[in-house]
């Protein structure tokens, strides 16, 4: 895929950075001193991190040069490197790997979060947080919509852009065995947003890339509009004008 838009993402900082809040918050270490936030994006989760612990020394990783130019320059005074996570290898004296909203798009993630835990010294934390949303509305209508297309050969593969969650008893299974403890849960978010537009507009920072790059300009106004039908069946206008975007989040804090 093209680089990542950080304006687009930023359109709904808030939202997108409350679970990174939440995750944060459910992290059991006081003074960690080495703090590597992977999947870093334009530096939203990493001023989290750096009001949260002011005397560590926090490191942004990402793999888009536009997230990356984006974060250094919303944190000029903390230090951002450019690697793919499937061979990015940890420190050894890391205390924390955060990671807000990223591992859905690392393929085969699970083997990379044992190899992330696995490489932590005693004591040190993984804390991640991913969207478990594969199977709402608002990604069902994007199949739906690619199925029905004229141009559906060129969007086959646009599915398997995202690595499908496991189960939190998967999760369980393939990482306590090397960690002292580990906390799983769910949150479901419920975000009013303009309209069905406004759930158009959010996913195009984020799940409807792999679906709009390969098509030309026209065949991306004609997606947008078939896939913007199929979801106002599903997301009804409130008094408001507003519209609920369900969107549930999987969280992990794995201490080893």
């Amino acid at each position: 895929m093209t680089d990542w838009s950080p304006a687009q993402y930023l359109k709904f900082s808030d939202e997108r950075t409350r679970a990174a809040g939440e995750l944060l918050a459910r992290v059991p270490l006081h003074e960690p001193a080495l703090i590597y936030d992977l999947g870093c994006g334009p530096g939203n989760s990493t001023a989290l991190l750096a009001t949260a612990f002011p005397n560590a020394k926090i490191v942004g990783v990402d793999l888009s040069p536009a997230m990356l130019t984006a974060a250094r320059a919303n944190l000029p005074k903390l230090e951002f490197v450019e690697a793919d996570l499937t061979a990015w290898q940890a420190p050894e004296d890391v205390d924390l790997l955060y990671s807000n909203a990223t591992f859905q798009w690392v393929p085969e993630h699970m083997k990379v979060l044992q190899r992330l835990l696995g490489a932590l010294k005693s004591g040190a934390a993984l804390a991640v947080q991913m969207p478990d949303n594969l199977n709402e509305p608002s990604h069902i209508a994007m199949r739906e919509a690619a199925l029905n297309a004229p141009y559906a050969d060129k969007l086959r593969e646009a599915a398997k852009a995202r690595d499908v969650l496991a189960l939190p008893s998967e999760y369980y299974a393939a990482l306590k065995p090397q960690c002292q403890r580990i906390d799983i849960w769910h949150t479901i978010y419920n975000h009013p947003l303009p309209g069905i537009a406004g759930i158009v507009d959010w996913l195009k920072g984020t799940g409807l890339r792999p679906f709009l790059e390969p098509l030309t300009d026209d065949e991306n106004k004609d997606y947008i509009t078939q896939y913007a039908n199929v979801l106002a069946k599903h997301y009804p206008v409130q008094a408001d004008g507003k519209v609920l975007l369900r969107f549930p989040r999987l969280f992990i804090v794995a201490v080893k």
